[in-house]
């Protein structure tokens, strides 16, 4: 896939923060471990790393051409634009060619990122003390995930609860029956949280596969528009980019990019429903613009939640992207949307 990047030159770089030397200390109400990240970043000595996110981020003000840490090449954007490449077109030759040909496998598949993205995402949170329950919020978030397959919303919603339920109990006598647990509230409140940002709104994908008789290229439409926004919006913020849109949460993103992505996710949009779907052209339209909206909006939530657990990526996994979270990051509110919008008008 393409990587998730866009620019604008209006914005300072930020550097990670693992090369803070003196960390602000975290406000009233973040975690501990976490970095303060509520001044603008035009206005930040010490904040939380930039991130890439489609829908348009700013080039760093740094060479094109500057070296990477791995002595690879950096992008506009601060990535290794050429293994972000790689892994990208690797990542989506295989999933086109695992849902035309064998598209049951692609459960399988998207169970085990959407694992791994919630241990990322758990061990993050655990290294900011905040001890959401890792056993129940993973192997419930299966369940979630993959009980769509035989008993459809039902099963997600029913899995969704126990989980949630699970998870409160479990936080509750983790240390045992005589000691009293240490913020309670505030780590099984993020724990669901978890279980809705990923494996629930990843479950949204299994249900847009199983419509029939197109369940396949459904999922193929939708992925297919992301990867048009995130192009849209890299190539837009990189040749234009000047306005940042919301630069206290993600100073990389810019309008600029942000209408380079409608642009793209439009055109795909018409070209993928009507020949993929054989429908309307005009539902092309609607998802487009859908999916570039909450695709944006969820580069920001990672956007802010990085922010404030002062780190630049979820995971190391994916060489140029990150981890497996920081591509779903876009895909995971996109999946619902898709479903709700193909479910509805097709």
């Amino acid at each position: 896939m393409a990587e998730k990047a866009a620019a604008t030159g209006a914005a300072r770089p930020q550097p990670p923060a693992e090369g803070i030397s003196e960390p602000n200390p975290a406000p009233t109400g973040v975690p501990t471990g976490a970095a303060s990240a509520e001044a603008p970043a035009e206005t930040q000595s010490t904040g939380a790393p930039a991130e890439t996110s489609s829908g348009g981020a700013a080039a760093e003000h740094r060479s094109a051409g500057a070296p990477t840490e791995g002595g690879g090449r950096r992008s506009r954007a601060g990535r290794n634009l050429p293994a972000a490449l790689a892994v990208g077109l690797t990542l989506g030759i295989s999933l086109i060619a695992i849902l035309l040909f064998v598209p049951k496998v692609f459960i399988g598949v998207a169970g085990v990122a959407v694992g791994i993205a919630t241990w990322e995402v758990a061990k993050r949170l655990r290294e900011a003390d905040v001890l959401v329950p890792r056993i129940p919020l993973i192997v419930g978030g299966q369940a979630v995930f993959w009980l769509g397959w035989p008993f459809g919303a039902g099963g997600v919603a029913g899995s969704f609860a126990a989980t949630a339920l699970a998870c409160m109990v479990w936080r509750l006598f983790d240390h045992g029956l005589r000691t009293a647990p240490r913020n309670f509230l505030r780590d099984t409140a993020i724990a669901v949280f978890t279980l809705a940002w990923i494996p629930l709104l990843a479950s949204f994908a299994v249900l847009l596969l199983l419509e029939d008789p197109d369940g396949n290229l459904r999922v193929l439409t939708f992925m297919i528009l992301v990867v048009c926004s995130d192009v849209g919006g890299y190539v837009a913020g990189v040749l234009f980019g000047r306005h940042p849109m919301v630069p206290s949460i993600s100073p990389k993103k810019s309008w600029e990019g942000f209408g380079g992505s409608l642009v793209f996710a439009i055109i795909g949009g018409l070209l993928t429903v009507t020949l993929l779907l054989e429908a309307n052209s005009m539902i092309g339209v609607v998802l487009g613009v859908g999916l570039v909206v909450i695709a944006t909006l969820g580069d920001l939530i990672e956007s802010q939640i990085k922010r404030e657990l002062g780190i630049k990526d979820m995971g190391t996994m994916l060489p140029g992207h990150g981890g497996i979270m920081d591509r779903l990051d876009s895909m995971l509110p996109s999946a619902f949307v898709s479903w709700l919008v193909l479910s509805t008008l097709i």
